[in-house]
């Protein structure tokens, strides 16, 4: 089991209870709360994923116990309490992370859970969550499952964030605008929940805005972390479509890129990558000029360039000055997830007098509340206020020799409620019957 140790310089790299603040009480709010924060820390989701996610929860949290965030979440700690994370790696798979949900929980009684950047993981702790009884926010992961199959009357479980459906159906809304003219698409995408729903719903919403583009029914499917390509790019060399879907993230995402840059795949095929604006800034120049970049939301490069409110320019202006890069999707997204934990425990402390509330009480403040994550305003608007809903944006990308910095153009915004369900609605039969209500205005 590995934990982030802040203070590495002192500690070492051995696993530690981050300890973020110093717990300052009073005679009716508690001194202390334990988040348990998981995130990739080893592994090919670490470097473009888990790291700027770690980074971000080690931002926000000690800004948070120092009073440091701006408002509306300049009150030192949550609720009067000071913050303590314990940051553990989500790698291993669902089985390993299942025992490490349940001994964060029973033998070191956090009080919550605010992570998790896999599909995968999130199918398999949603179950375990709502056993013990723990409120726990998926911050990061993607997939619809969650609420649509695997927790469909869900209480301890909120995810604060959209969900891949918006990925899908703001991309296919960017494609009719911008490649009308196609020929059709393909798409090379991971095995598993997220790369599976990822290409599911956007080829669905594909067939509803842009019927005339004809989708491929040989996509490419490798392995999670499969690492090499070469056959891959071989076949999406020799198909006929101009257009590339993909929703590969982490160590495959980068591993990919530099493959097909060998090769001379980003100059045949035009991509659509959704969660390019991960690996933007690692990779620099070698991001394939012209790719449509995905952020899943306006988090990372979009709200580094775009997005000017005191909150995103101080968020930035830290993130650069302590860690010497551009924060990125997760970095913004893990952040978004602590400031809802924030806003419901002191919006449920308020309604309880001062006093520090139960976890009751706090699922009943954030049920179907709205509140002001980092760069967007996040709607608990689906799935009995359990689901986030936020805005969305898809632009092109190149690198700014001036600025030294990859960045978009060509950018368009996308409203949640236009690319998001209708509450009660499962995705896949709002897509294929033809996504009736959504408000697109």
């Amino acid at each position: 089991m590995k934990h982030r140790a802040l203070r590495l310089a002192a500690v070492g790299v051995a696993a530690v209870l981050t300890t973020f603040g110093v717990a300052v009480g009073n005679a009716v709010a508690k001194d202390k709360m334990v988040i348990a924060v998981p995130t990739f820390l080893t592994g090919g989701g670490a470097p473009a994923f888990g790291i700027p996610a770690r980074n971000g929860t080690e931002l926000i949290i000690q800004a948070i116990n120092k009073g440091q965030v701006p408002a509306p979440y300049n009150t030192k700690g949550i609720a009067g309490a000071q913050v303590e994370a314990i940051i553990y790696d989500e790698s291993g798979g669902g089985a390993k992370q299942v025992t490490e949900y349940r001994n964060k929980v029973q033998k070191l009684g956090v009080d919550m859970f605010a992570g998790f950047v896999s599909s995968g993981t999130c199918a398999a702790v949603t179950a375990v969550a709502e056993e013990l009884k723990t409120l726990t926010l998926y911050s990061t992961c993607g997939t619809p499952r969650v609420f649509e199959e695997l927790d469909k009357n869900p209480k301890y479980v909120f995810r604060t964030m959209s969900h891949a459906t918006a990925d899908g159906v703001s991309l296919a809304h960017y494609v009719a605008s911008k490649y009308g003219s196609a020929n059709g698409y393909t798409g090379i995408n991971q095995n598993y929940a997220w790369g599976q729903d990822s290409w599911r719903d956007f080829d669905l919403a594909m067939k509803v805005l842009a019927p005339k583009i004809k989708g491929s029914t040989k996509g490419q499917w490798p392995k999670i972390f499969a690492g090499r390509y070469g056959a891959e790019i071989s076949a999406l060399l020799k198909s006929p479509e101009d257009l590339v879907h993909t929703s590969f993230w982490g160590g495959d995402l980068e591993a990919f890129i530099f493959q097909g840059l060998a090769r001379g795949l980003f100059k045949k095929k035009q991509f659509l990558m959704s969660v390019a604006g991960t690996a933007a800034y690692r990779l620099g120049k070698k991001l394939p000029t012209g790719i449509v970049l995905g952020s899943r939301g306006p988090y990372g490069i979009y709200a580094n360039q775009l997005i000017d409110t005191p909150m995103v320019k101080w968020f930035n202006n830290a993130y650069v000055n302590r860690y010497g890069t551009q924060p990125t999707q997760p970095s913004y997204q893990y952040a978004q997830a602590i400031l809802g934990a924030k806003f419901a425990y002191e919006k449920a402390a308020a309604a309880n007098g001062g006093k520090w509330p139960s976890t009751d009480q706090v699922i009943a403040a954030l049920e179907g509340a709205t509140f002001q994550g980092v760069a967007t305003e996040v709607r608990m608007a689906r799935s009995n206020g359990h689901q986030g809903v936020t805005d969305h944006a898809w632009g092109v990308a190149s690198f700014d020799k001036e600025l030294g910095l990859p960045v978009v153009s060509d950018v368009m915004h996308f409203k949640g409620d236009c690319i998001m369900p209708p509450d009660g609605m499962d995705s896949v039969t709002w897509l294929k019957g033809g996504m009736k209500g959504a408000k697109c205005d």
